[in-house]
């Protein structure tokens, strides 16, 4: 008989019940946790990089361009005796990288005919486009290291003779010492693309690129050759041959664009490789194999699925795609719709893919939505005080492995599972573990590398497409 006095403890129990049923309906990944790491030391990146580039392999083909990447800490000797300092210093990196690629939408979007603005944005202006190769430059090749990043399109470098150059691992560029190096005339039209430009007495171009924190580049615009693995070679490529380079750049001897301008390595050499290359982007723990850049149609995998390449007129460089839901434990979030993803009429909003942003930003709403059920999902876990930007994060110390709710990412046409090591990170050496998303109240939202690590991810521009591969490293 059901009386006052038993009734809470039959609520109590309905609620007991209520809760184990819906623990059992989440999906669940499970997480061996594993402490930072120190980053490799350059001599290992440089050994792994030079050994690997005179290596033949059997499943590229001919017409295909390769590349490894590494780390960008493993090149850089940052101010950081301990891994949860180094990786303190990459979260500080990212957020100037992120406000930079944030302030200049809002900029962009407010602009009216006649105004001028830079639409280069590339994180080696804070040392963090986070992934950089080994690349040959000139005739004969000098190798140097280039950060890889899809959120810029100038390819530069540093030349002499330097007005002022910061310190890199290699020898400065000298284009006197390479047969294939051709200024640019001022009247080309390739000098013409350039966003800021100007004309040398001897009526060659020059160019500038000035980054958000006031670092900048400057130096003269010329074609030159580009040696890749295998003896690859794609000649005629524009390049800034920066003479005066100042700000928080730091080891690499400079950048190779990966967006979506005319300037951008892959819309100059596109027809060479059929306008399709792919990266997959290992962790960043010392024992981690390089991760590699793949240029041509064996950047195409089988496996992959695809969602269609959005543009967005006001900003030619990034990599728009359509996020239009989310899922948690095998639930999707009745709360984040898609129309908290679109590009409004003045180019705001929208999505992108970026390789040198680490941490996913979402649009708050979305953010709020995706951490409220992944904290619903995760009780069972013990939690830990806030990190950095990151508000949800656990004591895993002691456990040898653990369950965490599955994270689904569904863009048009093709749904990305993420293993729970690309969105529970560790963030010290203690055991300390935080899931890898922030919120952010501009309306842009950022998939970063962090998500994107393991997955092969492919940029197929000739079918305007982009693709996801899991487990595409091996």
């Amino acid at each position: 008989m059901l009386t006052k006095s038993n009734l809470p403890l039959l609520l109590s129990l309905l609620l007991s019940l209520f809760s184990l049923s819906l623990s059992k309906s989440l999906q669940y990944n499970s997480f061996i946790p594993a402490g930072l790491s120190s980053a490799p030391t350059h001599s290992q990146a440089l050994d792994d990089s030079l050994s690997l580039d005179q290596t033949e392999d059997n499943n590229i083909q001919t017409n295909t361009l390769s590349l490894q990447l590494h780390h960008l800490d493993s090149l850089s000797k940052p101010n950081a005796s301990t891994p949860s300092e180094l990786f303190t210093l990459r979260l500080q990196r990212d957020a100037s990288r992120v406000k930079s690629i944030s302030s200049l939408v809002a900029r962009k979007s407010n602009l009216t005919a006649g105004d001028f603005t830079s639409s280069v944005v590339s994180g080696l202006a804070y040392g963090s486009g986070e992934y950089f190769t080994r690349l040959g430059v000139g005739t004969p090749p000098k190798y140097s290291y280039m950060v890889l990043d899809t959120g810029s399109d100038l390819v530069w470098l540093q030349c002499k003779p330097c007005l002022k150059c910061y310190s890199q691992s290699d020898p400065v560029f000298d284009p006197t010492q390479s047969t294939s190096f051709v200024g640019i005339g001022c009247g080309s039209p390739l000098c013409k693309k350039l966003d800021a430009r100007g004309c040398s007495k001897k009526k060659k171009c020059l160019y500038q690129v000035q980054y958000g924190d006031g670092s900048f580049t400057v130096g003269r615009f010329a074609t030159e050759t580009l040696s890749f693995r295998k003896g690859n070679k794609v000649n005629n490529i524009a390049v800034g041959c920066g003479q005066d380079n100042e700000g928080l750049f730091v080891g690499a001897a400079g950048l190779l664009g990966l967006g979506r301008g005319e300037l951008s390595f892959p819309s100059q050499a596109g027809p060479k490789f059929g306008s399709k290359f792919s990266y997959c982007l290992n962790d960043r723990s010392a024992s981690s194999k390089p991760s590699s850049i793949v240029f041509g149609e064996s950047a195409i995998s089988k496996t992959a699925v695809f969602t269609p390449l959005k543009t967005n007129p006001k900003f030619d460089t990034f990599y728009y795609i359509d996020l239009v839901g989310i899922s948690v434990g095998g639930e999707r979030l009745r709360a984040v719709l898609p129309s908290l993803f679109k590009t409004d009429v003045s180019g705001n909003g929208g999505v992108i893919l970026d390789s040198g942003t680490s941490v996913t930003r979402l649009t708050r709403p979305a953010y709020t939505a995706l951490r409220d059920a992944f904290r619903a999902g995760a009780t069972h876990l013990k939690t830990a005080p806030n990190f950095s930007l990151f508000d949800t994060c656990f004591d895993l110390s002691g456990q040898s492995e653990v369950k965490v709710p599955t994270v689904v990412m569904h863009f048009t046409g093709a749904d990305v599972s993420f293993p729970a090591s690309n969105y529970l990170i560790p963030v010290d050496s203690s055991g300390t573990f935080c899931f890898a998303f922030a919120g952010t109240n501009n309306g842009l939202s950022i998939i970063g590398n962090i998500q994107q690590q393991g997955i092969r991810v492919i940029y197929d521009l000739a079918g305007s497409r982009i693709g996801f591969a899991p487990r595409g490293c091996a």
